[in-house]
């Protein structure tokens, strides 16, 4: 057998990709993938390079146009990229840089001090994952142009006319994502990339960034200037909290790279920080943050011990102590950041973690020094959530723990399946005891289980772990799921990868699912951004005629049904609740995966989410009125 299989690989197996071949083969590698996140990120990676002309002082604006077909214009006023013929390879360096790996001039400190491009694959990546590509450079007194499609140069570098302003310099890049790679997605979202655009003008001083859609009628069109930095980013974050102090912000030089932070603490029961690098924002954190943990730890303990805030028996605060209602951003600027890959979402630098401490500790040792009364209130912020902590970490035991093969310990309520593989299992949360009824009689045994839920859950964004653990239908599904909570946690012990939820189309129905919504956004995130969680798409009509019966999901889609029956006798049911379906319908319309219409949960952007949640279910009344307010034309027309 040894024998055959080294007969069929041989040398003609071994295969090279020339170009930026690569790239389309595996996009996974050098993008994350071909979902929406990556699709987003094409129009990050080019916007990056002109954010790296900011840094480098040569550029102060950055327009970026989505346009009616999907494709995407990003215009700098930087200097320019090369055209001139490249000294080693003798084609334009324009031509290089947009289609070779591993081109660019980042990779040492001449051209960009620091940068958030390093490895030279960022726009050539998008250029190979695009449909076309148009690149036009104004420098030396013209504007130039080339034209690609999927990464390969269809026309040269064309000099195609002298400038009105001879001194204009700049790059725009017009591209179009192919669709043959990304499949799956419909389209650029326009908030997304808002989010993220105002962040990047929140942390590059100096720089007006400015996103127009013209898919939108009339042309939408926002612009971002912010002259207070970092300290206007936390401000931002925590215009719908209430915050215990002034923003404590500091900038400082160490060694060859600037550390920048800027926190506040609030009344908030969770914590929220942002860290960037060179402009590019590390949602999975890195060596940056903790340093920033490490150091806000140690300081604040030390002031609450020399001031004797705690006492000498009391145990020092954790880490999650310190951290709860807290808002913060760390940036770092390093002239060689290392990344854990192309997508950028970690910092690897171990030197970046000792410059943080030494900033950070300065900053909070100073602040707390010079501001006695607040730095009381900071201490006592940490010793309630340590009460806190104590107090959860008694009412978790109390939790049942089972393991992923045994129902004995699970909720009596609870109606599980008898498929133990998670991956082929869906647990639907329901509202009442009637669906759990229906949903019970009309699942399928096998691989869906039912969890009805009695009324409205705890607010989780106005309550201690301790408290919403003492709650006893939380408690139900936190023992149904399997995974634990705070920090027992564990996302690989969850005992269904489709969690469902399932509620009446109504007023009350929409406020249980934001409440489930808030539980798991603030203490079981993992299990939105693995995918796991989804939202039951129920009919709000049956439109019975003769012995036919048709479902409608919508207002709309009902009139087209109705203008569908050519004016013959029909009868039309409006569904108040889940529990007027039998379970037949229940399950054909709801239920059976062959026909059922979910809705997967996703956080595209934390810091939107977290501002969403905090104004809808926080403690300050005044923002979610002005929401209601602004909205409350749309409300009204709601038939519920």
């Amino acid at each position: 057998m040894a024998e055959q299989n080294t007969q069929q690989y041989g040398a003609e197996n071994i295969q090279v990709l020339e170009g930026l071949e690569a790239v389309r083969r595996r996009p996974g590698m050098y993008v994350g993938g071909t979902d929406i996140k990556a699709l987003h990120h094409l129009v990050y990676e080019v916007v990056d390079n002109s954010i790296d002309e900011a840094l480098a002082g040569r550029c102060d604006t950055i327009t970026v146009t989505i346009h009616p077909d999907e494709s995407v214009t990003v215009v700098d006023n930087g200097s320019g990229i090369p055209v001139e013929p490249h000294p080693e390879k003798k084609i334009s360096t324009l031509q290089l840089v947009l289609t070779s790996l591993h081109a660019g001039g980042k990779f040492d400190n001449k051209a960009y001090k620091v940068s958030g491009g390093l490895h030279g694959v960022g726009v050539s990546a998008v250029n190979a994952l695009s449909e076309w590509l148009v690149a036009e450079v104004r420098r030396n007194g013209y504007l130039y142009r080339q034209r690609y499609e999927r990464g390969i140069a269809v026309t040269a570098v064309e000099q195609v006319s002298p400038l009105e302003n001879p001194a204009d310099t700049g790059t725009s890049i017009t591209f179009k994502y192919d669709e043959t790679i990304f499949r799956e997605v419909d389209g650029l979202n326009f908030h997304t990339l808002l989010q993220r655009f105002r962040e990047m003008a929140f942390i590059t001083k100096g720089i007006t960034l400015t996103l127009v859609d013209e898919r939108t009628d009339p042309v939408t069109e926002h612009s971002f200037y912010f002259e207070g930095g970092f300290a206007s980013f936390v401000r931002y974050l925590n215009r719908s909290k209430k915050t215990l102090h002034s923003i404590i912000a500091g900038e400082r030089d160490v060694d060859d790279m600037t550390v920048e932070v800027a926190f506040q603490y609030t009344d908030a029961y969770t914590e929220n920080i942002y860290t960037f690098a060179n402009t590019i924002h590390t949602p999975d954190g890195g060596t940056h943050l903790t340093g920033f943990r490490t150091a806000l730890t140690r300081t604040i303990n030390d002031y609450a011990r020399k001031n004797n805030l705690l006492k000498e028996t009391d145990s020092n605060f954790s880490g999650d102590d310190i951290r709860e209602g807290l808002t913060a951003i760390i940036s770092i600027k390093h002239p060689d950041p290392q990344f854990e890959s192309q997508t950028k979402v970690k910092l690897m630098n171990t030197d970046v973690r000792y410059a943080v401490e030494a900033v950070v500790s300065d900053v909070t040792a100073v602040y707390l020094e010079t501001h006695p009364k607040q730095a009381k209130a900071i201490v006592e912020k940490c010793r309630t959530s340590a009460r806190a902590r104590e107090a959860a970490k008694k009412a978790r035991d109390l939790v049942i723990r089972k393991s992923a093969l045994s129902s004995m310990a699970l909720p009596g309520k609870l109606a599980d399946c008898s498929e133990r593989d998670p991956a082929r299992s869906e647990l639907y949360i329901v509202e009442g005891d009637s669906a759990g009824g229906s949903a019970k009689m009309g699942r399928d045994r096998r691989f869906q289980a039912i969890l009805p839920l009695r009324g409205k859950i705890l607010n989780t964004e106005r309550a201690h772990l301790d408290k919403i653990l003492s709650n006893n239908e939380v408690r139900a599904f936190i023992t149904a799921l399997g995974t634990g909570i705070g920090d027992s946690f564990n996302a690989d012990d969850l005992r269904y990868h489709r969690i469902i939820i399932m509620t009446d189309a109504d007023v009350d129905g929409a406020h249980i699912r934001t409440l489930l919504l808030t539980f798991f956004f603030r203490y079981m995130p993992e299990i939105i951004e693995r995918g796991h969680l989804y939202i039951a798409q129920p009919p709000l009509y049956a439109i019975s005629q003769k012995k036919q019966i048709h479902y409608a999901f919508s207002d709309a889609e009902r009139d087209r049904i109705l203008q569908s029956l050519n004016g013959d006798k029909y009868h039309v049911q409006r569904y108040k609740g889940l529990g007027e379906m039998n379970p037949e319908q229940l399950w054909e319309t709801t239920m059976n995966p062959e026909s059922r219409v979910l809705l997967r949960v996703a956080i595209e952007d934390a810091a939107s989410a977290d501002k969403t949640f905090d104004m809808l279910m926080g403690n300050v009344v005044l923002p979610r009125k002005r929401f209601i307010q602004t909205h409350a034309k749309t409300v009204q027309n709601l038939d519920v």
